[in-house]
């Protein structure tokens, strides 16, 4: 039986600050002052046709490429009906303690200040943390699955007790700014924060993923988005259904069926190309815009041809392939765990200042080098390392994409999303 653990939010508690916090303080920040070179914009494409109704009477994981919840729950057609409904932050915890590959508490504190001053504000937030053996299923299926972020625990430096204390140190800050917590044993946070979305959208609110987790682009919509946090700007930037056509030209509806073909090298999840030379990203998105599905796309392989000879040979003879990788790429909506109303009540913020300031202060005077702070570091140390960006999943910009979030830095300073 899955065991929760949740954090109550404390209630009617206040206490007076007594000290002013600075979020941005001795943080080294990129120079905005810089103008990146020109490129040329990416023409949007054409949304993929919608995955087929008829295979939504199975289970979540039965049918490959089934949405994770109704379309009709994620894009509404009413633009001003979207833009009041209330919005519900959920904070992905676990990547933010991380300064590269290194676990930092410095790195939390530094992303929680400026989420709570310049993003969230007093709208709800839900924080989610990893569960003890939560990709054990996956493992299952694919050894392969983050085997690098097992192998460099193993060569970590940081104390062996520091993980768990980290957590307990980190769940104690958020409880105090009156945020709850989340931790499911046996799960991913990926998945309860997939699970609690959908109960969001029922309730008729908007859904904002606060997490540099490339998974949950699978989840973008109108009312689903993403704020990333970006360490070359210095802040949060909001990620949206626009800005995730225009990247990769493709709607997200495909998203987790492309990357169930091409894989993910990041969590050692191998792509189609590995025993089909040849089908590559081009080839994929062509059927996939046809098809709408990898479930369709795989139906209409087994009874006819659906493209070149080597593309067809590679669908039907790796189909079980294909349907690992979806079974391990797919991020579940079936944990146990109930959204409770009073999460979804404004946050209040009258102990953020003192909370913060203090739990800065207690770093500073922290000796411990797994404590290092990430901004006595400069940022291409922290995240311009290819294989510090792989082993943690933090966000690497180019300088282009770079430019875009400056362009849009404005909606991130308002709160709105847009």
């Amino acid at each position: 039986m899955m065991k929760m653990v949740e954090i109550a939010v404390p209630t009617n508690l206040h206490i007076k600050p007594t000290l002013t916090f600075n979020p941005s303080a001795s943080i080294s920040t990129w120079n905005l002052r810089k103008k990146p070179r020109e490129t040329t914009k990416r023409k949007l494409v054409a949304v993929f046709a919608s995955i087929s109704s008829s295979s939504s009477s199975s289970s979540s994981h039965d049918t490959i490429g089934e949405e994770l919840w109704p379309r009709s729950e994620l894009c509404g057609s009413n633009k001003e009906k979207r833009a009041s409904k209330k919005r519900v932050f959920f904070l992905d915890v676990n990547p933010l303690c991380y300064a590269g590959s290194t676990p930092s508490l410095h790195s939390f504190a530094h992303w929680i200040s400026l989420f709570f001053s310049q993003v969230s504000l007093t709208d709800p937030v839900i924080a989610v943390l990893d569960g003890d053996g939560g990709s054990e299923h996956r493992r299952q299926l694919l050894p392969s699955y983050k085997a690098h972020r097992r192998k460099f625990s193993r060569k970590s430096s940081a104390p062996k007790k520091y993980p768990a204390e980290r957590s307990h140190v980190v769940m104690d800050v958020l409880t105090k700014c009156n945020v709850p917590v989340v931790k499911i044993e046996g799960h991913e946070a990926d998945d309860v924060v997939a699970t609690l979305a959908g109960q969001v959208l029922q309730n008729g609110h908007k859904v904002v993923i606060a997490s540099p987790d490339k998974d949950f682009k699978q989840l973008i919509s109108e009312d689903v988005q993403i704020v990333l946090p970006i360490a070359e700007l210095n802040r949060w930037s909001f990620y949206t259904l626009k800005h995730y056509i225009s990247q990769y030209n493709c709607d997200p509806c495909s998203d987790l069926s492309l990357r169930c073909i091409m894989g993910d090298e990041v969590d050692g999840v191998p792509g189609i190309q590995n025993v089909a030379p040849g089908f590559g990203r081009k080839t994929a998105l062509k059927l996939l815009k046809k098809h709408g599905s990898l479930q369709n796309l795989l139906d209409a392989a087994a009874v006819r041809t659906v493209g070149k000879q080597y593309a067809q040979d590679a669908l039907t003879k790796h189909s079980d392939y294909l349907r690992r990788n979806y079974e391990i790429l797919a991020l579940r909506r079936d944990v146990d765990v109930q959204l409770k109303e009073e999460w979804l009540v404004e946050r209040d913020r009258c102990n953020d200042s003192i909370i913060l300031s203090n739990f800065f202060k207690l770093l500073e005077q922290s000796k411990r080098p797994a404590y290092q702070s990430s901004h006595n570091v400069s940022v291409k140390q922290t995240v311009g390392l290819k294989t510090n960006s792989l082993a943690t999943g933090m966000v690497k910009t180019t300088a282009p994409y770079a430019r875009e979030l400056q362009e849009r830095d404005y909606e991130t300073k308002r709160g709105h999303i847009s």
